[in-house]
């Protein structure tokens, strides 16, 4: 039987009751995928994911890859490469990339829907088959020889890295020291380690394709220190023929010198790659081409991470969310003593578990969170449907399309940051708890889930430097232009008459969560101005940045899960089918008992903030 449980209803009811993906649908760029399409599509991954991705979850994690330093290799057992394979074969990782690659072009909320399914079976067949949706930044930001071999990625299934940390320059991209020199027939000499590099090896495809940050030398104007000196390079690991795509049969100088051993997702090969080391592999050079003949390395790279990050919080909600379904399953079977009003009866009949306050309790934290978090990925995914609609009506200049790019990379940090947080805390402390000492053997997945899980609060950025981006550069470089329009919406549903009185409470709850979240990002920027005279007061915004952002996680996930609540309270005044009706009111449940329980910390969170002085940062290192 497998570990993966879906919510299918769930990912259905956000795409067609909540955000009206059938008006998207089957219009402008997407006119080969309608809604029928679309929920056939849905149906039949939800099937692979349970009955093919899931089927090597557990003996990718007991029997994992080893690192053969003779011939930089890490075979993936067996079992792993017949659930890639099912993945593959079926194709529908075309929804990503446009016609012209050989696509079927499908809105991003579709996509991250397909996306949840898969990482939540096996997150590692995602991420080796990321090549596709490489593939799209490569022939978008490449000339005619990049478009080449984009579509090679495409057609030969290549897999693909995004190379960026080093060893001594982690989250500091700017510190990196590999080196790019050039060579006269246009190619470029890459010469350096990196570390942390996902899929740097497999034996699932032919060839793969690193994208590599690297600082080119001797170039006026560019190869400076920071970010702004970086370039991004193509660098296969095996040559190939740039026509066919057929391989030489030479080994480009890029190895594999290390993969690590890992807490989680252990199939998962991360890898340290050395370029051009003339002691390694014959001493062949790292050869490859500067991604469009243009020295943009560090804004092309971050259209890899910001897909990145959203595959990371998709990934993460999608465990929360099957954690949560094995956990209720379990205490709907688990008898373990008698009903708490009857506990002083010894001849009381034992119940199951659901029948006990506390775990009720936490199975709808869990429910609350995992449908929250669900909600934030979609809802987020829907600006980029509407940034896909512009680009194809060639409106990328507007004012509109500015706007949707704007609240997209606002909420990125929340998806990524806040996502994977919660998921992490609730996997632990309320998913794995529910299942008692069980939860804490093999023969259940949590134990797994919650290993797997971590990494995503450190993928890509860790939550504090999520944090950071949020505030210096999502709301005030932004001068909180997508933060006002967010609130704005927001606003308007508390405003509202949303649920006819069901919802008068919660909604109050919202208003009062909303005016608190505002007056601790007004507090944060006038400490912050404040800096400009005593620098030192830097460090008071710099000690909330993370607060912050969980805080307006929590009000922008209320909110979503209020506006499903008004919706299903209209489909409860319907005639719905015993079945929709227990959906609908486990939705309304939900969105109440997660505004009644988060909603008001957020004020204590403000208070904490603005009582934060210096003294954590006067502080002696002896002390700690």
């Amino acid at each position: 039987m497998s570990h993966y449980k879906t919510n299918l209803r769930d990912i259905e009811f956000n795409l067609f009751e909540v955000l009206g993906r059938d008006e998207v649908l089957g219009t402008g760029p997407f006119g080969e995928i309608d809604g029928e399409a679309a929920r056939s599509i849905l149906a039949e991954v939800e099937r692979i994911s349970r009955e093919d991705l899931a089927a090597s979850y557990e003996d990718s994690d007991r029997n994992p890859p080893v690192f053969d330093p003779e011939t930089h290799t890490a075979p993936l057992p067996e079992s792993f490469k017949k659930s890639y394979r099912a993945w593959m074969d079926a194709e529908f990782w075309r929804t990503q990339i446009k016609e012209e690659l050989g696509g079927t072009y499908a809105p991003s909320t579709l996509n991250w829907a397909i996306a949840e399914m898969v990482l939540g079976a096996n997150a590692p067949v995602w991420m080796y088959g990321c090549g596709p949706a490489f593939a799209g930044v490569i022939h978008r930001n490449g000339n005619e020889r990049d478009q080449a071999i984009a579509q090679l990625v495409v057609d030969r299934e290549w897999g693909t890295t995004m190379v960026l940390t080093e060893p001594d320059a982690g989250s500091d991209v700017g510190a990196g020291r590999t080196r790019a020199t050039a060579n006269e027939d246009g190619t470029w000499n890459i010469e350096g380690v990196k570390r942390f590099i996902t899929s740097g090896e497999s034996d699932l495809q032919e060839n793969i394709i690193h994208l590599v940050l690297a600082r080119p030398a001797g170039v006026e104007g560019v190869g400076g220190p920071g970010t702004k000196g970086l370039s991004l390079f193509i660098v296969p690991k095996y040559h190939f023929d740039l026509e066919t795509g057929e391989l030489t049969g030479e080994r480009n100088g890029a190895y594999v010198t290390n993969v690590e051993h890992k807490m989680g997702i252990k199939v998962s090969n991360t890898c340290e790659v050395t370029f051009g080391d003339p002691a390694i592999g014959g001493g062949e050079p790292a050869r490859g081409w500067l991604l469009g003949e243009v020295h943009d390395g560090i804004a092309q790279m971050f259209q890899v991470i910001e897909n990145a990050r959203m595959m990371v919080g998709t990934k993460a909600i999608a465990t929360l969310s099957a954690g949560y379904l094995n956990a209720l399953d379990y205490a709907k079977t688990r008898v373990q003593g008698a009903d708490l009003t009857q506990s002083g009866d010894k001849t009381a009949p034992r119940v199951t578990i659901t029948h006990h306050p506390d775990v009720r309790r936490s199975l709808l934290v869990q429910k609350s969170f995992a449908e929250a978090m669900r909600a934030l990925v979609l809802y987020t995914a829907s600006w980029q449907d509407e940034v896909q609609l512009l680009e194809h009506a060639d409106q990328l200049d507007t004012d509109e399309a500015k706007l949707a790019s704007a609240v997209n990379d606002l909420l990125l940090p929340i998806v990524k940051g806040y996502g994977s947080e919660r998921s992490w805390v609730l996997l632990g402390t309320e998913s794995l708890q529910t299942f008692g000492g069980s939860g804490f053997l093999q023969e259940y997945p949590l134990e797994q889930y919650v290993r797997d899980a971590k990494i995503d609060t450190l993928y890509e950025g860790t939550t504090a430097i999520q944090g950071q981006d949020f505030f210096f550069r999502k709301i005030v470089k932004d001068q909180g232009r997508a933060l006002g329009h967010l609130a704005e919406q927001i606003q308007g549903f508390i405003d509202s008459e949303a649920g006819n009185g069901r919802l008068k409470v919660e909604r109050e709850l919202l208003a009062q969560a909303l005016e608190d979240a505002n007056t601790l990002v007004g507090h944060m920027i006038n400490e912050l101005m404040t800096a400009q005279d005593e620098i030192r007061n830097v460090y008071k915004v710099g000690l909330n940045t993370t607060r912050l952002l969980m805080v307006l996680g929590d009000v922008v996930c209320g909110w979503l899960l209020l506006r499903q609540a008004e919706i299903a309270l209209q489909k409860l005044g319907g005639s719905p089918s015993p079945k929709d009706q227990a959906f609908y009111e486990g939705k309304v449940a939900a969105a109440q008992f997660f505004a009644q329980t988060n909603l008001p910390r957020i004020s204590a969170e403000v208070a904490i903030a603005q009582a934060t002085d210096l003294s954590v940062m006067d502080l002696s290192e002896d002390a700690f």
